[in-house]
């Protein structure tokens, strides 16, 4: 086992699920990068002396992902130690520890549940403090994970503690404005996972925004869980998110904001009248999840389908061509081919640039868990390809209409990657000085394989404009 006084420890970091997510994993890494861990790729599970895997439990087949992952780095890194955090964690920690069958004194597995996440980012300084105490009797760094874990009432739970300037795995910074949700949607494990929601104070919002646009970032991705629940405090108090959105655009100069999903209802006026500002990006990501109005209303969703086409239409009318995209779920109980062709001619009538499909699947805890006339998972899947199939002919139009346009983007991590401000990913003839994060105004030449939209890396061909 790998002792604490080691001079250089290595961490990776492993993360699955939401924006939400990929945030809290960026703010881990950068607590553990500032005490001196040297960070392995956030893509794979390389080699590490810890291993850190934020869980989802959206899905069955999430947390089945999560349970694979944890046993590879059990099985194939015999001297890391593996810390488990997250959704799936806070919901089942019991279940999760029990994936290592070994005495106590042997275990290398820490689950940490999602209400304890924050711990995370104080762990880094006490395994270096660990490391410069000359009086320190012991070198394993699992005793030290042990004696750090055992303090369980010195962190702060506080939710906004995540809070990231200097990113290891994204080139454009996430700003969590939210968490939890009031919704207590049939089919959703989150709320029972991440508690009600809670929004961050506005002014330290704006302090956090106005830092990223000093430190020349080009935007910023605002998510959360549910971000239209999103409620202003102090002076603030009850400002929904339209008031909040007007407050950052009226005292930042720059930067653009990108929302990472937006539920249909609650799109009054005074949202669509922000929305359609310069700096609110051009791509909105609704969750609709169903085009049936028998379907939403077992879902216990708040909304019916004319809203949501209502909703869509006013977006197209406030901008030039948004990209718009949606989620939805297949083989909701109940749903009979016929209410999914409700679903089906929703998606067709709204000519989303992508959609997002996933099969339903039964979560412990929720209402829908004990719902009778299921679907078949088979049929639920074949949905699913039939939604994927209008996907990709609504991207590859998409594509084509915004041939020869210009668009602002934003250099991403890798040779040649941007990504549009209308959420394409531009193949681009870059020099090798230009630093992720640079704004470049681009020309969309064309589709990066009009055989196969969307192409693997990339879904158009651009020139720079100077």
């Amino acid at each position: 086992m790998l002792s604490v006084k080691q001079t250089t420890l290595r961490v990776a970091v492993q993360t699955l699920g939401c924006k939400l997510n990929q945030l809290e994993s960026e703010s881990i890494a950068e607590a553990f990068s500032r005490e001196g861990f040297v960070l392995s790729s956030g893509d794979t599970l390389g080699p590490a002396d810890i291993l850190v895997i934020n869980t989802c439990t959206v899905t069955s087949k999430s947390e089945q992902k999560a349970r694979r992952l944890i046993r590879k780095a059990l099985k194939d890194r015999p001297d890391s130690c593996v810390i488990v955090t997250g959704c799936y964690a806070q919901l089942e920690a019991e279940a999760i520890a029990a994936l290592e069958d070994v005495p106590s004194p042997q275990r290398r597995l820490f689950v940490i549940t999602g209400d304890r996440k924050t711990l995370l980012l104080d762990l880094p300084r006490f395994l270096r403090d660990q490391c410069r105490a000359p009086n320190s009797s012991s070198g394993d760094l699992r005793q030290a994970l042990e004696r750090r874990l055992a303090l369980s009432g010195d962190s702060s739970t506080d939710p906004f503690r995540f809070n990231v300037k200097d990113f290891s795995f994204h080139s454009r910074p996430f700003l969590k404005i939210q968490d939890g949700c009031d919704h207590a949607c049939a089919y959703c494990r989150v709320s029972l996972a991440r508690g009600p929601s809670v929004s961050l104070d506005t002014e330290t919002l704006l302090s956090r925004l106005a830092a990223l646009e000093a430190a020349g970032h080009g935007e910023a991705v605002l998510t959360g869980v549910n971000l239209n629940q999103y409620r202003g405090s102090g002076r603030f108090a009850g400002e929904d998110l339209p008031a909040l959105l007007m407050y950052l655009l009226a005292n930042t100069r720059t930067i653009a904001l990108r929302l990472s999903s937006l539920e249909p209802d609650g799109m009054t006026d005074a949202f669509f009248r922000v929305l359609a500002h310069r700096r609110i990006r051009p791509h909105f990501h609704l969750s609709v999840q169903s085009g049936s109005p028998l379907i939403l209303e077992k879902m216990r969703r708040a909304y019916r389908p004319e809203a949501v086409l209502a909703a869509i239409h006013r977006l197209r009318s406030l901008r030039d061509d948004p990209f718009l995209a949606c989620d939805i779920i297949t083989g909701f109980p109940g749903e009979t081919p016929g209410e999914f062709a409700k679903t089906y001619d929703l998606c067709r009538r709204a000519d989303f640039a992508w959609i997002h499909a996933f099969p339903y699947s039964k979560r412990p805890g929720t209402e829908a868990f004990s719902f009778k006339d299921p679907v078949p998972e088979r049929e639920a899947v074949n949905r699913v390809e039939a939604l994927l199939g209008l996907a990709r002919q609504g991207r590859a139009a998409y594509i084509r209409r915004w041939a020869g346009k210009t668009v602002e983007a934003i250099v991403e991590g890798g040779q040649g990657i941007a990504l549009s401000e209308n959420y394409l990913k531009l193949m681009l003839p870059l020099p090798g000085s230009i630093p992720p994060g640079t704004v470049l105004q681009c020309r969309i030449q064309g589709a990066a394989d009009p055989g196969e939209i969307p192409a693997p890396h990339f879904d158009a061909i651009a020139e720079i404009r100077t």
